[in-house]
């Protein structure tokens, strides 16, 4: 099943349509109501609803806008959360494995070993400390790539 056309319009069309819907609304929250209808968020249907000429109360629209200030702020925590555990997770490494890239269909893994790492990677980084060495470590890294 699509998604119904009234939330698929963009603005010039959601007001076009708008001015037919609000003397249908029943319902006691307008603000509420056009956001569900048309499937915007609040913000959204608040500066339509005023673009329309209807006015919102004051103390309203700063209860709104606080509380989706902190959805904002919790999506944002969630996703650098997320990112952190990722970081934290050891799963791409194991006693054997600095990296491990996959794995074989008998399940046994498989990428560059500790010892590789050290061997290629951790002596050059000892020699030269410049900006000029670390781009010559990435392009070896990407050289070995097989694909």
């Amino acid at each position: 099943m699509s998604t119904p056309r009234r939330k698929r319009l963009n603005r010039k069309g959601r007001l076009q349509a708008a001015k037919k819907w609000i003397p249908t609304y029943e319902g006691k929250n307008l603000v509420r109501g056009y956001k569900k209808w048309f499937g915007v968020d609040f913000i959204c249907a608040i500066k339509e609803l005023e673009m329309l000429g209807h006015e919102i109360n004051e103390k309203y629209k700063k209860q709104i806008l606080k509380q989706e200030e902190a959805k904002r702020k919790a999506a944002k925590e969630r996703k650098r959360s997320k990112k952190e555990e990722l970081i934290d997770d050891p799963s791409w490494q194991n006693a054997k494995f600095y990296f491990i890239a996959g794995y074989t269909s008998n399940g046994v893994p498989y990428g560059i070993t500790w010892e590789e790492y050290e061997e290629k990677y951790s002596e050059t980084n000892q020699d030269d400390t410049s900006d000029d060495s670390q781009d010559n470590l990435n392009n070896d890294f990407f050289d070995d790539v097989p694909f």
